[in-house]
């Protein structure tokens, strides 16, 4: 049976949809979704919603080009929301925004800081320097000079990093480690290899974690 005919809609025959960007975790968006749009997204692999405001189909980027290609499909245990977790291309929110929760609430609503974890964006910052090459950025200077220069400051960070642990200093182990890795990630955009590829390496070698067994309820366990 598909896993559209397990899904619970509602009185007007719709289901929410939460779209996650699979890569970071970031919760993107909150829409709706009919039988259709959800037979629409398991046929072409493209995130179909349908608009309750136009009465209709409507697939993510269709005239935005703001795109979201879905790694796969998850259903809440009920059965009644859906969770599509998506490649997106360009912003998810129609304001221009990366996500459409791009606001904290507060005594007043404000900008919230970026959820994605540190990582991520530092990886963009080192895109970004590679590509527009700003003058007096140290990661331009590592891109000018080449694979032997970062290798030579990879090495370095390295035997620092080691120096560090050997003394127990755990905040110049703290500040080491990450020059190294801000280095090691240098060296994955120069020589091509996207950090996605590396944590796809990790996931094959670390990610299959088998479930623990179900432990005693409250009921079962006569509490």
């Amino acid at each position: 049976m598909p896993w559209t005919d397990t899904i619970t809609f509602d009185e007007r025959g719709l289901v929410p949809v939460v779209a996650q960007d699979a890569r970071t975790g970031e919760v993107l968006m909150l829409a709706w979704a009919n039988r259709e749009a959800l037979q629409r997204t398991r046929e072409t692999g493209r995130a179909h919603y349908w608009s309750r405001s136009r009465a209709a189909l409507w697939m993510k980027g269709e005239t935005s080009g703001n795109a979201q290609e879905v790694v796969d499909v998850r259903v809440d245990c009920d059965a009644d929301a859906v969770l599509y977790r998506v490649r997106q291309t360009g912003p998810a929110c129609h304001t221009g925004e990366r996500s459409c929760f791009y606001r904290v609430a507060g005594d007043e609503l404000a900008e919230a800081p970026d959820p994605r974890h540190m990582v991520t964006r530092l990886g963009e910052i080192i895109a970004r320097r590679e590509q527009e090459r700003p003058e007096g950025s140290y990661t331009t200077y590592l891109f000018a000079k080449g694979a032997d220069k970062i290798l030579k400051k990879l090495g370095e960070e390295t035997a620092e990093t080691i120096i560090a642990a050997k003394n127990g200093d755990n905040a110049e182990l703290r500040s080491e480690s990450a020059d190294l890795l801000f280095h090691l990630m240098v060296l994955w955009r120069a020589q091509g290899l996207d950090a996605d590829q590396v944590w796809g390496e990790l996931e094959r070698r670390f990610g299959a974690v088998p479930r623990p067994e179900p432990g005693p309820t409250r009921a079962s366990d006569g509490s």
